[in-house]
């Protein structure tokens, strides 16, 4: 199996060692061309949602990146990266991104750097106890159309699935748990087959 991993901005390098601790393949996604090569899955990481935006427009990435989600590609994005699958963002821009998930999301929803914070968590169909890391994270406000909550946390939507897209407000890549990691490339597998 082969992830590519976007690495404009952001916390990617989290996420590789991660794949790589499940035995997968990464390569980095810094320019179009690293965006023909041959990928089985994308991660699109924390960070900056709007820079990562600019950036995917001025490197003519968000485009083709979109297309193949919108034909298959499995995608997993944290925080940042969730924030720009949303088809709604709350006190941001929703059409600089993908808006490719039936989600309404609210972005540094949990304030200030100073507000992170850390708990252990049920995700429907990963486990109990799974650790979420909080980093001026977004939460999910509501999910429709085919979209299903997967995780909650205070009384808000912390990880979402809707086909071959998994969202999470929370860091999974910032812990030794591999189990979001591990759910992510088992879509990747559901969805093999797929046509770029």
């Amino acid at each position: 199996m082969r992830i590519a991993v976007l690495a404009l901005q952001g916390a990617f390098i989290e996420h590789e060692r991660m794949l790589r601790e499940l035995g997968c393949e990464t390569f980095e996604i810094r320019k179009l061309a690293d965006w023909n090569q041959s990928k089985d899955g994308l991660i699109i990481p924390g960070g900056e949602s709007t820079t990562q935006a600019k950036l995917l427009h001025e490197l003519g990435l968000l485009k083709p990146i979109k297309d193949s989600i919108c034909n298959g590609l499995p995608v997993m994005g944290t925080c940042a990266g969730l924030i720009l699958l949303a088809e709604h963002v709350e006190n941001g821009d929703s059409s600089i991104g993908f808006s490719t998930m039936s989600i309404d999301v609210c972005r540094n929803a949990y304030g200030r750097q100073l507000g992170s914070f850390y708990v252990k968590g049920m995700m429907k169909e990963v486990g109990d106890g799974i650790p979420m890391t909080f980093i001026r994270a977004p939460y999910i406000k509501s999910v429709y159309g085919n979209a299903c909550v997967l995780a909650e946390c205070g009384g808000h939507i912390v990880a979402a699935r809707q086909d071959n897209q998994l969202v999470t407000s929370f860091h999974p890549e910032l812990t030794d748990d591999t189990r979001v990691h591990g759910y992510f490339l088992d879509i990747v597998r559901k969805y093999a087959g797929w046509c770029q």
